[in-house]
């Protein structure tokens, strides 16, 4: 939970209190939780540092945010960036003087959320994104305007890549949707909070046992509920169905009831004996020795309940949980509960799934408990409600499978973390069917493993379910900051709607290493393509086709979308060329931006009215681009490892521990890693040849380091002394050091041709947009010139291109 302050604390007014402990585990990230009682402007500062005692954050020049929860005599809510105000809403009064109230806050990247209650990501009152972030605060400060605040339990919690999400969705998402014929099962979450066991309690509905006390009015119950919470047998035989309890008062037997579907009761104290004995005859364990406990303490102090007061039994709660649906805080046994699952033992319902065949003996109880469409089919009066048998059409068996084992259990069983179809069919299932809890899980799950393999996945799972917005939001993000890779790794991204692509293609987040990028992805999703390729490939393939036939039922969405490429950003000789292009010469669309673009490049038309126009604005970029210029530059990522990025002289990055340089033979004199990245001429300097999979093959191999990645888009190697020049060979890339891509393959290349000569070569294609972090130069076959012919005789390697 973090760092946690327990000290109650009351701040004067125009001071902050700021503690050592209350800081962020990593700067940018994390969340605030506290208690405050006052009668308005709670007032919560994030600073890089510490700042005085009596600090006031509008005095104060270093950057900063400040949340002012009841600004305005308990009327607004205020958000600050360095002093200027950024938000401030009406109808947000957050804070009380009557008593202390809980609050958390929580900033990732600049997404600044804020909520009400003890349970942090829950309850989401307000959210703001800062579209141009501070990533450095770090420090929690509490504070106050004109009055006293009293600040108490303050946690600092660790945020995780995905939990700012908030993947317990708003109250108005909870079940998701409007519905004419909503009831209060689907209310939102206040009903939802309402809804569990409790609703059965001596309720008809889908009863299947009746206890009969003498002369009064039967009692409903249900078989599979009593079974999981004691041992309820008949006395009767001549039906099972019925349980005789003359000699106990109904008062006492419905607190019993109660307590097992409630998980608490109240009974005055000359009930407790009695209580005790028949929760004893029916094994409920738990309440006996409450009652147990209860007794003793009343003989030992009987002014301890007051005259006349009930006595109030509460079961503990062992696992908390935001929706006491089932089971937790109820007295059963969990166990026992997917036994019955397992043995179909007091089922009333056989489950059949169309095209597939029988899938489980459930209970109506335990499936209404969980579900509200499950409910109206189990109690709408329809063939269902009395039917031994339903069938489910067009549902997943192995999902359904899934989301009836946490009915039983309350728990998540992922048996393959890495299944992301199957994660996603049982979301969608749980949503189908009303299942909040399971789907929250399944949200928690997804965003915790969202990576930038599976958001193109999930997102065209779920884009068309509105409930989902938030993980569609994220995904989104997700994707935009990750352009690049998501739209060069592989096509899964014209799968998308273009709703969806077209929200990617105008994300504030938007990050990429250039314009072009966006080009090649917007003709490559209206393409449809089934291959990576840029737009030079899809020119040249348009000259033997029509534009009808060639991007088909997505001609008139490429005449939206080319609008979303910033054109007057494109380097100018690339404009020209595009100028030249089929596709300028068939899509006016097209021809008119270029123009435009050019027209600008060249004469600078309309820059004075278009400083604010996005189209004129340079894009997020998480890269630095290190260009080559010419042999032996220092403009390539091993020279700026050597200089720390930048910030100091040169030194040798092996030296400096920047990165690592490994050989495919072990060290020596000939043999030395922080040669091949000296810049100094070494003239004898190899790698010595080893087996990898049954081939011969010598490597050098460079770390870039693990916060570190490349792509790279060109690189250089220097001969050292000796006349084994390479030919066959190649540079390779690869995330872990294990699994190698080839970026460009050397076949009898005759380049090297005298010792000590250096060479370099582009890299071409969708690797080059590929970023990684360890790279090597490998000899896939033999050398010239020298007597060992599996010798990598090299003395320099640097590489370049988007680095970060």
């Amino acid at each position: 939970m973090g760092e946690k302050k327990q000290k109650f604390l009351t701040v004067a007014p125009f001071q902050c209190a700021w503690q050592k402990e209350l800081r962020f585990r990593e700067a940018g990230r994390g969340c605030v939780a506290f208690e405050a009682f006052a009668n308005n402007d709670v007032t919560v500062v994030f600073r890089e540092h510490v700042g005085s005692q009596h600090y006031h954050y509008r005095r104060d020049n270093s950057p900063n945010y400040t949340v002012v929860l009841g600004s305005h005599r308990n009327r607004r809510l205020r958000i600050e960036v360095d002093g200027k105000t950024v938000v401030d809403v009406a109808g947000v009064g957050l804070c009380c003087s009557s008593a202390f109230q809980s609050y958390w806050i929580s900033i990732y990247d600049g997404l600044i959320s804020i909520g009400k209650g003890r349970y942090p990501f829950r309850n989401l009152v307000f959210q703001w994104l800062d579209t141009n972030p501070n990533c450095s605060v770090q420090y929690v400060g509490l504070s106050s305007w004109d009055k006293h605040v009293g600040y108490r339990n303050v946690n600092v919690l660790p945020l995780t890549q995905n939990h700012i999400v908030l993947w317990k969705h708003r109250d108005y998402d909870e079940l998701g949707g409007d519905n004419d014929e909503a009831d209060d099962l689907e209310g939102g979450c206040n009903s939802l909070e309402e809804w569990g066991l409790k609703n059965f309690l001596e309720s008809w509905e889908l009863s299947d046992i009746l206890f009969v006390i003498g002369k009064e009015k039967p009692v409903p119950a249900h078989k599979v509920i009593l079974s999981i919470s004691g041992n309820f047998h008949s006395n009767s035989s001549d039906d099972d169905d019925v349980i005789h309890l003359p000699g106990v008062a109904y008062s006492i037997l419905h607190a019993l009831l109660q307590y097992i579907y409630t998980g608490q009761t109240q009974v005055s104290e000359s009930q407790l004996g009695p209580l005790r004995d028949l929760s004893l005859q029916f094994k409920v364990l738990p309440l006996v020795k409450q009652c147990e406990d209860i007794i003793e303490r009343f003989k030992l102090n009987k002014k301890l309940f007051g005259s006349g007061k009930k006595v109030e039994i509460s079961h503990p709660s062992l696992r908390p949980q935001r929706c006491t649906v089932f089971p937790s805080g109820l007295p059963i046994n969990v166990n026992k509960l997917k036994h019955l699952l397992s043995t179909g033992d007091y089922s009333d319902v056989d489950i059949y799934i169309d095209g597939y065949g029988h899938v489980s003996r459930s209970h109506r109880v335990i499936l209404s408990l969980w579900s509200a469409p499950f409910t109206k089919m189990f109690t709408n009066g329809m063939r269902e409600s009395s039917a031994s048998e339903i069938c489910l059409k067009d549902v997943s068996p192995e999902a359904f499978t899934a989301m009836l084992e946490f009915m039983y259990s309350g728990e998540l069983d992922i048996k393959d973390a890495k299944d992301l179809e199957g994660l996603l069919l049982l979301l969608l299932l749980a949503d189908q069917f009303g299942v909040i809890p399971l789907r929250q899980e399944c949200c928690k799950t997804l965003l915790e493993s969202l990576s930038e393999d599976s958001v193109c996945s999930i997102l065209q799972a779920i884009s068309s379910v509105p409930s989902f917005k938030l993980i569609e939001e994220t995904c989104e993000r997700k994707f935009s900051m990750h352009f690049d890779y998501c739209t060069t790794a592989s096509t899964d991204f014209v799968l998308l709607d273009e709703a969806t692509f077209r929200n990617i293609l105008q994300h504030p987040d938007l990050t990429v290493t250039s314009e072009e990028r966006v080009l090649d992805a917007i003709l490559l999703w209206c393409l449809q393509a089934q291959e990576t390729c840029g737009w030079e490939v899809v020119d040249e393939l348009l000259k033997a086709s029509t534009l009808e036939l060639f991007f088909g039922e997505r001609l008139q969405s490429i005449n939206e979308l080319l609008p979303y490429v910033r054109f007057p950003l494109v380097p100018l000789p690339l404009l020209q060329k595009l100028g030249k292009s089929n596709l300028c010469s068939q899509f006016p669309v097209f021809e008119q931006l270029v123009m435009d673009a050019i027209n600008y490049s060249k004469c600078g038309i309309g820059s004075s009215a278009d400083d604010k126009n996005v189209r004129f604005q340079h894009r997020r970029s998480s890269f630095k681009e290190l260009q080559y210029i010419c042999d032996g530059d220092k403009n390539g990522v091993i020279y700026f490892a050597g200089t720390s990025y930048g910030e100091h002289q040169w030194v040798n990055p092996v030296l400096a521990k920047k990165i690592t340089v490994i050989a495919s033979s072990p060290a020596s004199r000939y043999t030395d890693p922080k040669a091949l990245v000296s810049r100094l001429y070494q003239g004898t300097s190899f790698a010595g040849p080893r087996i990898e999979g049954g081939q011969k093959c010598a490597w050098w191999m460079v770390d870039i380091g693990q916060d570190h990645q490349l792509m790279c888009n060109y690189y250089t190697v220097r001969q050292d002394g000796s006349t084994a020049y390479m030919r066959y060979w190649a540079l390779q890339g690869s995330l872990d050091g294990k699994s190698w891509t080839n970026l460009k393959v050397h076949e009898n290349d005759q380049a090297i041709c005298k010792p000590g000569q250096f060479a370099s070569w582009p890299v071409h294609g969708p690797t080059a947009l590929l970023p990684f972090r360890f790279f090597r130069v490998i000899l896939t076959g033999p050398t010239t010139g020298d007597p060992n012919p599996w010798n990598l005789c090299i003395c320099f390697l640097e590489l370049y291109g988007y680095f970060r």
